[in-house]
Parts: structure tokens; sequence; C-alpha cells
């Protein structure tokens, strides 16, 4: 990958969202994969809110625990983009953003 080439994308769902009856991020990461993306990581946030502005918190008297989820993902813009148009149809809410990355490492773990 090249440097002046890299871009990361973020697609910020819950984490009860879902995809054929699996975890929506699961489904995304897995599609990543399929497709040759250089990275992805899900990360579980404690704390957020989206579009609708309901506060999502992992605190422990909330018996409903919708966890706020950020999958990001790295490549080249262009395949982010193409990602980014075949996942959004299977998006029932949440955000996804685009910026660009300075790739400075990229290597298999020896």
């Amino acid at each position: 990958m090249e440097i002046q080439d890299g871009c990361l994308l973020r697609i910020f769902i819950g984490e009860s969202d879902k995809h054929q009856g699996s975890s929506l991020y699961e489904w995304i990461v897995l599609a990543a994969r399929a497709q040759n993306l250089a990275g992805a990581t899900v990360l579980r946030g404690l704390m957020g809110y989206g579009a609708n502005s309901v506060i999502h918190t992992h605190k422990i008297e909330r018996l409903s625990v919708d966890w706020p989820i950020v999958i990001e993902l790295v490549d080249t813009r262009q395949k982010l983009e193409d990602f980014l148009a075949l996942v959004e149809p299977h998006l029932q809410g949440g955000m996804a953003t685009l910026e660009k990355a300075d790739v400075r490492l990229y290597r298999p773990r020896k």
C-alpha cells in the first residue's frame, strides 16, 4: 500500500445491530476480509449516542445493552469507497466517515 493513498473508514453502529441473524460488525469484518482490505478492527465504546440522540452506556442499571461499536478499516480510498457502497445498504442506522491516513507501517507478523 502506498502511504499517500492510505485511508481510514470508520463505521459507527450499535452492538445489537444484525445482518441475517448475526452481528453486523462481524459480517462487516468478514466482508472486508473477503474484499482483501488491508485491515479491520472492531472497538466497543463505553458510552455514546448517534442520530437518535439515545445515550448508550455500560452502566449496570441499564437492562438493555446496545454498546456503541466502531469498525475501523484501512486501505486505499478507492477500495474503501467500493467497500462502503457494498455494505451501506445493510446499515439500518449509524454513521460512516472516511479520512486520509498516513500508513507508516503495514506488514504481517513474523
